[in-house]
């Protein structure tokens, strides 16, 4: 015969288990719609968030598709140029003819302008200019031609896979190509070196020039204008043909996010937006 007692303790344990797989059920669940963030939505053809740090994609929309790429292939012949000369940027640079007939943006450069290699570049980062990415190409690589391939071999070791650089300005030009994964692995792998940063965060910047007065130009890009808390770059394009892009890049607790966005008419407040996503994944804010 069983006791009252026994009958007690079963009661009991019967008890206190169902409180627990209650509890496991409300708890559970809190957990699992905590920890779930929902991304943005965009309205852009192609973008690809990455965590910089561990080359993680965090988003991805239309990762692969062939986009053009209009100036954000400035990037790209910027990390050329660190890659082949980043010791010789003191040098004067020779301006053509070729270089001054480029159609806007562009920085300003004239004929016989004594100004380095260095200066051009941050010029050509700041205004956009498509004059000063000639001017690096022919200095860099001999001509247009010979830095394309140039920059195609560097864009391969820094992890592109779709992409076809004919020109380093980014106008529309047939077989010119890219993809926002391309790009945004690019951006990561640039990010990592000091001398690239330096050169893709500048708000304004006084272009040295050593025959006449210094001019003081201010960046294209918005996304760094408007201060967004660790906001460090990196480039702006827009073409008719690529429509308006942005790739933005931001640091907090020494943690880098990057968002490529092509053909994006809301690409900067989706930059804040992705950005901002990105950072509450990783718990920075």
């Amino acid at each position: 015969m069983i006791s009252l007692t026994t009958n007690v303790c079963i009661v009991w344990k019967r008890l206190i288990l169902m409180i627990a797989f209650i509890g496991a059920i409300i708890f559970g669940t809190s957990v699992s719609h905590a920890a779930y963030i929902a991304p943005p939505s965009t309205i852009g053809e192609a973008v690809v968030l990455i965590d910089a740090d561990t080359k993680e994609i965090l988003f991805a929309k239309n990762p692969d598709k062939w986009m053009h790429p209009a100036s954000t292939t400035k990037m790209v012949t910027l990390l050329t140029a660190l890659e082949l000369k980043g010791t010789q940027l003191d040098e004067l640079a020779t301006i053509s003819s070729y270089a001054t007939s480029m159609e806007e943006s562009n920085l300003g450069v004239h004929v016989g302008d004594q100004i380095t290699l260095e200066g051009v570049l941050e010029g050509m980062m700041v205004a956009s200019g498509n004059d000063a990415a000639v001017v690096v190409a022919e200095n860099v690589s001999g001509s247009v031609e010979n830095f394309a391939k140039d920059m195609n071999r560097v864009a391969a070791k820094a992890g592109a896979k779709n992409s076809v650089f004919l020109n380093p300005h980014g106008l529309t030009q047939m077989g010119h190509h890219s993809t926002a994964r391309d790009l945004a692995m690019i951006a990561a792998y640039g990010m990592k070196y000091q001398m690239f940063r330096d050169k893709v965060a500048n708000d304004y910047y006084k272009v040295p020039y050593q025959n006449r007065t210094p001019e003081t130009i201010r960046t294209t890009n918005h996304f760094i204008r408007n201060k967004y808390p660790g906001a460090n770059g990196l480039k702006t394009g827009f073409t008719n043909a690529a429509g308006e892009c942005l790739i933005a890049s931001a640091t907090r607790n020494g943690h880098t996010m990057i968002v490529v966005m092509l053909n994006d008419d809301n690409r900067w407040d989706e930059a804040v937006q992705f950005l901002d996503y990105g950072f509450k994944l990783r718990g920075v804010i």
